[in-house]
Order: structure tokens, then sequence, then C-alpha cells
């Protein structure tokens, strides 16, 4: 198991928009990733963002995740 303030929250809102959620508190369906640049790996090659929403993830909120598990592994 790994703590929840470990991981990084992606919500879909119900205006059908993906954001990722950086203070947890979003309304709407959310979806999990740990920490690791292997696990956004993982969740594209799966599709596993798309399966969790029913809906396909725009390449920008990949780039965004991308971003900040840079940051959160380099510290």
């Amino acid at each position: 198991m790994i703590n929840k303030a470990a991981l990084v929250r992606v919500a879909l809102d119900k205006t059908g928009a993906i954001n990722i959620d950086p203070t947890g508190k979003m309304h709407g369906r959310a979806a999990y990733l740990c920490s690791g640049s292997e696990c956004l790996q993982k969740a594209q090659k799966s599709k596993g963002l798309e399966r969790s929403f029913k809906r396909s993830v725009p390449p920008e909120v990949y780039l965004q995740l991308e971003k900040i598990l840079s940051v959160s592994v380099s510290h």
C-alpha cells in the first residue's frame, strides 16, 4: 500500500475536463498515479487513465504529469 499523499490525483470534473488535482479536493471521478516516471509510462501504455475515465485523455494532461513527476522524483 502507498500513502495517498504520495500519489498524484487526476480528476474528471462534471464538465468533462481532465485536470491534475494537487490539493486532492476537486469534485468528480479520480484516478491516482504513483510519483514515479515508470508509473506514468505504464499508465500511458496500458491506457489506464482512459479506462478509468471512459474517455480519451488529452496529450496536455500527460505533459503536465511528466513535469510534475519529474520535479517530485528529482527532489
